[in-house]
Order: structure tokens, then sequence, then C-alpha cells
């Protein structure tokens, strides 16, 4: 089961090499989980490749010196995450020497295109283009210097620097339009939730206010009975104000109740129970078992695991295809009940975001219980929900027994 208890707007790696790519291209390279080695194994990998090229190129091979300058242009991206600036200023010091003593001139061209790579995709479009300018310049009087029947080579060269800050550029603009939608779309999140409190809280109040209410002042009657007239206590006025207090108290409990049932009743009534789980199930041409025999599950658990197996079920067959298999399952495990749904479709469901989810997973915290969602490890999708139920009492007693 993966982590769905991710904040909100962090995306979860996923298998596909495509996804791994996107989301490699969307996160911040100064944040990533080991960025030394990973520089190393990148620096590593220009090196040689540069260093291909260079000997490749059998006309301009390099010397000793040039091999050692190429080796040192590659070095410099090792703090490229941590120092980008830095990093270009260096391997411009290895690259210019190295060109000016008519060196092959690809050979550097992976390590110079990392490092403009690097400053483009960190900083601001206005940095990027100033020192953008400033090494094609370089790069172009550098390479003119050694001959001017080397023009198409200054302008192939050019362009690959060119293309590699105009990338840079276009990954990090992508970065920030991803960022602000990612942060767009937590306030969203913690707006509904917000609002989800505040109703809940207005539910309570209004429900249970006046009961509270009753109380403190049938409690302040009893009192006043008690201490103003003690040598003439009328016993039959006390035992009523305490009887009606404990009248209060059962209709203030029993208010709560109707209230953790309808809290998440639409505009059409209250909610169903458990009973209403087959037509819901038929409806959505899923394949439903309950087995809750010998259990009391109050109103509010089945309340919430009907609105959970609802929202599943509407997710199911929104985004799991028209072929898709759909499993409820409703059962008692020790001190809960457990609810799971599973599909086996395909669609866009599979990533387990959206609001669906977090209404759910609100449904679950409201009797005290848990949720999650996510990509089944057969493929598809599962949402499972323990909702805890009270312990059987060993005696049926009830309150006007007890007392």
């Amino acid at each position: 089961m993966p982590d769905v208890n991710r904040p909100t707007g962090e995306p979860s790696p996923d298998a596909r090499p495509g996804k791994r790519l996107t989301h490699l291209l969307h996160r911040d390279p100064r944040t990533a989980a080991h960025p030394l080695r990973t520089d190393t194994a990148l620096a590593a990998g220009a090196g040689l490749l540069g260093a291909a090229i260079a000997y490749a190129d059998t006309t301009l091979r390099p010397d000793t010196t040039g091999w050692a300058l190429l080796t040192a242009s590659a070095l410099a991206l090792i703090g490229r995450r941590a120092h980008p600036m830095a990093t270009l200023a260096l391997a411009v010091l290895c690259i210019a020497p190295y060109q000016l003593l008519n060196n092959a001139h690809m050979g550097t061209m992976p390590m110079a295109m990392t490092a403009l790579y690097t400053v483009a995709v960190t900083g601001t479009v206005r940095r990027t283009a100033t020192v953008g300018a400033c090494v094609v310049a370089i790069a172009i009087a550098g390479m003119s210097f050694n001959g001017v029947h080397r023009v198409f080579d200054v302008f192939r060269t050019s362009g690959w620097l060119v293309a590699a800050l105009v990338l840079g550029v276009a990954v990090h603009n992508s970065r920030i339009h991803v960022a602000e939608q990612r942060a767009a779309a937590a306030r969203e999140s913690e707006r509904r939730l917000t609002e989800e409190r505040l109703r809940i809280a207005r539910d309570l109040h209004d429900l249970l206010a006046h009961s509270i209410t009753l109380i403190g002042v049938r409690t302040s009657v009893a009192a006043h009975v008690l201490t103003a007239t003690p040598d003439r206590l009328d016993r039959a006025g006390l035992a009523a104000a305490l009887d009606s207090i404990a009248d209060t108290c059962r209709e203030a409990r029993a208010e709560l109740r109707t209230t953790l049932t309808v809290l998440r009743a639409d505009e059409h009534g209250p909610l169903p129970d458990l009973t209403g789980l087959p037509d819901l199930a038929r409806s959505a041409g899923a394949d439903l078992a309950v087995d809750t025999t010998g259990t009391r599950v109050p109103p509010a658990v089945g309340a919430a695991a009907y609105r959970i197996v609802q929202e599943s079920l509407t997710n199911a067959v929104r985004h799991a295809g028209p072929d898709a298999t759909i499993r409820v399952r409703v059962e008692t495990g020790g001190p809960a009940l457990r609810v799971t749904v599973t599909d086996d479709g395909h669609g866009p469901a599979a990533t387990g975001t959206g609001f669906g989810i977090l209404g759910m997973r609100e449904r679950a915290r409201s009797v005290g219980g848990t949720l999650d969602a996510g990509p089944h490890p057969d493929g598809g999708f599962q949402v499972t929900a323990h909702l805890p139920l009270p312990p059987s009492p060993a005696h049926d007693t009830t309150p006007e027994t007890t007392a």
C-alpha cells in the first residue's frame, strides 16, 4: 500500500519511466535525496562522454594538458547544485584554455551544457540571459581565435550552448508552474477541511447548546435548593431537579449521536445505514459481501461506512473503466468495522489524489477511524477503512436501571 498520508501536493514517484522522468524534471535539483552522489555520477558520465568525443577527433585529439583541462571541467560539475555559478565559472576557466590550445572543440560540450543548464534551471531568466550571453561570447571569441575556417564549428557550438540555456529556462518555468499548482491545490484542500470543521462545530453548537444550557440552569437550581434553605430542605424539589438534569443528559447524548449520524448528510436528508449497501452496490454493478453478524454497529459508524462505500463506488465507476470488476466487503475484525472497496481498473483514480479521498478520510476520522487509499499491488485501486466499534457490554444495562 503506498504512502497515502503524504502531504498534499507532494507527488509519489511512479514505477513507470515516464512518470519518473516527469517527477525528476519538476523537482528542484537542490532538494534531491543524495545530491553529492548524483552529481558525482553525472560528472563522471559527462566526463566520459566528453573524453569519447575528444578521442574520436583524430585531427585535434587533446594532448596531456588538454586531457587535464577536460578532466578538471568534468570534476567542476560535482558542486553544481550547491554553487551553480561557481561551477560554471570554474568550468569556463578550464574550457577556455582548452579551446585556445586548439584541442577537440566538441569534447567540452557535455560539461559546458550541463553547467549552463544548471545555472538556467536554478536562477532567474535575467541572470540566465546575462550569463549565457557572456559564455557564448567567450566561446565564439576563443574558437574564432584559432582561425576563421572554423566558423561552422563556432555556430554549431553556440547553438548547443543556447539550446542548453533554453532547456534550462523551460524546465525552470515548468517547475514554477507546477509548484504554483500544488500550492493552490494545498490551499484549496485546507480551505475545504476548514469549512468542514466549521460545519461540524456549528452543528454541534446548534444541537447541543440548548441541552448544555439547561443542564447548567438546573444544576444551579439544585445548588440553590441545597444552600438557600438547608433547615427546610425540599427533598422532592431537589429530586425533581436532579431527575431533570439526568433527563437532559440523556437527551444531550441522543442529540450527540444524531449529530454524528447526520454530519455527512447531504441536502436530501439523513444518511442511510449499512442496510442500504445492497442497493448501492447493485446500482454500481459491484460485488458485495457484508458480514457483521452478532456485532452492534452504531448509527454513526454505519453512516460513515455507507458514505465511504458510496464515494469509492463513484470513483471506481468514473475512473476504473466500463469493464472493471468492483468488489465491496464490509466485515467486523476485532474492535473495528473494516470496509474494503477494490477495483481492477487502470483509470486516473490510481493516483490516489483528489478531494474525494480527503472527504472519505474525514468521514473515517469523524468516528475515530482511519482510511487508506491507493493503487492495489495486483493492479487497480483499493480503499480500506477501519472504523472502531464500541465494546460490547457484558450486561445490557440502560441508564435508567443503572440509576
